[in-house]
């Protein structure tokens, strides 16, 4: 029988039988990991370089408006201010004070 090999020699002739080894299993598992973590930060660097230009755009926006609050503010107190409103009054409205003889009380 030199023609044939049984199981036993079969085995001990090929180390390298078609079931795994585990240490060949945990290498593979630990490069599934590692690839499967350095695709998480690269994600998640994105994600974050994404979010603080979106974060610099609104703080940008957030200043110009209180910068056009604030210019408003004044226009406001410019066209509301006494002085102004005495001078419409006068000028396109003709109105005048009254003299202390055109007062009138009026009592309960």
């Amino acid at each position: 029988m030199q023609g044939r090999l049984s199981p036993r020699m079969l085995r001990a002739a090929w180390p390298a039988n078609r079931r795994p080894s585990w240490r060949l299993l945990l290498v593979i598992g630990l490069v599934l990991a590692c690839l499967i973590t350095a695709m998480v930060v690269v994600n998640t660097s994105h994600q974050t370089r994404a979010q603080y230009a979106r974060l610099q755009q609104l703080e940008r926006e957030r200043d110009q408006l209180q910068t056009e609050w604030g210019q408003l503010l004044l226009e406001e107190s410019a066209w509301s201010s006494p002085a102004r409103i005495e001078r419409l009054a006068v000028e396109r409205l003709e109105m005048r004070l009254p003299h202390v003889n055109e007062v009138e009380v009026i009592r309960p």
